[in-house]
């Protein structure tokens, strides 16, 4: 990931020198257990406690190897001594580095479930502030009913929600780990050593493994990340929508120095809404290639690696970036409930259009004919640029079927809101 969309706790544990301090520690894990159980000499679990192998150095093997993980071993077999020979036995490349991947993955999931815990009460104090400011419903862009602030965004929450839930799923999809060696078939060390190994790690054992953990955990993985991406999307498309010029009812932060345009000084754009939304694109992107890497040939290939070493920090790079962008633009967000107020008033009454139509069908009108009337009259009024209730209080056709009274309570706003200000 380049590092203009970087987090600082993401390349805590997206890097070199953390993934073989986790290469290290399941090492010693599987030491462990080997050496209770007899399997290798006791020493080597305390030998691999006390050392670090360096990036650089690996590196420096691997040119030789080429194979990351022989580079590894031979790195830290130079800081073991006699008790080197004993490392990684039993073991094929896979059991480290899937195990150890899994671990990796499960820190950057947790992350960011606890940057979405923040939103989420972010949301819920906006959705509370603002439930009963009403605001201009809009369906394919154009008036349709009264909605409120706070509703709209009580929509957010609960997507916001159902993405975080979904991604505690997708957590406990890929707590999975394997020691069952270079085909899956415990060649040499037995499910039982796999099992300690993985309760030790807080893993659960993959139930049949083939050298690799089966990839449509790492998809589903990413799927998840990546509907949790929409939700965000689907956010700040709206707040990008509702800040345009002529509507004005919500506007991003906009900062002390911040410029918005080289050319017109008056801009604030609402470019942090637009970056979230160009980084979901991206990471959609990578979904193809994460469902791609299901089908390996055979017992496995190869074609996984290099893409996984893109794909996954890039998209929890992604993903926890735009999850902190959109905390900022949530904490600092703009609402106007009077320019709401003032373009549902713009609307000359057109939003009752439906309760006008129906209330005359109430009163034995047809039904054709009436959708025919208040389309005609909403029509006329949008025209004249006069409200619909003041046209159809004129109305002789109207007025034969509802008095005044009964015109003016189906164009109450608050009669649209009964059902959601609560």
């Amino acid at each position: 990931m380049i590092k203009r969309y970087q987090t600082k706790k993401l390349v805590s544990i997206f890097n070199d020198e953390y993934k073989l301090k986790k290469w290290l520690f399941v090492e010693k894990v599987v030491a462990e257990v080997e050496e209770k159980a007899g399997i290798i000499p006791k020493g080597l679990s305390k030998k691999l406690s006390n050392i670090k192998v360096k990036p650089e150095r690996v590196y420096e093997i691997e040119k030789v190897t080429n194979h990351d993980v022989i580079a590894f071993l031979e790195a830290a077999r130079e800081k073991l001594g006699k008790q080197g020979k004993w490392l990684h036995f039993g073991l094929t490349s896979y059991d480290l580095v899937d195990t150890a991947f899994v671990l990796i993955i499960l820190e950057s999931i947790d992350v960011i479930l606890n940057e979405i815990r923040k939103l989420l009460k972010i949301l819920k104090r906006i959705c509370l502030k603002y439930k009963n400011t009403p605001q201009m419903g809009r369906t394919h862009g154009i008036f349709a009913q009264p909605i409120t602030f706070g509703y709209k965004v009580a929509s957010w929450y609960e997507e916001i929600n159902r993405a975080y839930k979904r991604l505690k799923k997708a957590r406990e999809e890929i707590s999975y780990g394997k020691l069952s060696g270079a085909v899956g078939t415990y060649t040499m060390l037995s499910p039982t050593i796999e099992t300690k190994v993985m309760k030790k790690l807080g893993l659960k054992p993959e139930p049949v493994s083939t050298q690799v953990l089966p990839r449509d955990r790492f998809a589903f993985l990413l799927s998840n990340l990546v509907l949790y991406a929409c939700a965000l999307e689907r956010i700040a498309t709206e707040i990008r929508n509702l800040s345009r010029t002529e509507i004005n009812e919500v506007t991003e932060p906009f900062t002390k120095g911040q410029k918005g345009s080289s050319a017109m000084p008056h801009k604030k754009n609402p470019i942090i809404c637009e970056r979230i939304c160009g980084m979901a694109r991206v990471l959609r992107g990578y979904l193809i290639p994460a469902y791609e890497n299901i089908t390996l040939w055979h017992e496995r290939d190869l074609a996984n690696s290099s893409v996984e070493r893109i794909i996954f920090p890039d998209s929890f790079h992604l993903t926890h970036y735009i999850t902190l962008k959109m905390i900022w633009v949530l904490k600092g967000l703009n609402v106007y409930p009077e320019r709401m107020l003032k373009n549902i008033n713009s609307s000359f009454g057109v939003y009752a259009s439906q309760n006008l139509m129906n209330r005359l069908v109430k009163k034995g009108m047809d039904r054709g004919e009436a959708y025919k009337t208040v389309q005609s009259r909403s029509f006329e009024s949008i025209k004249a640029r006069k409200g619909l209730k003041e046209t159809v209080l004129y109305d002789k056709k109207v007025r034969k079927y509802l008095s005044k009274k009964e015109i003016e309570k189906i164009f109450d706003l608050k009669w649209f809101l009964r059902n959601i200000v609560r």
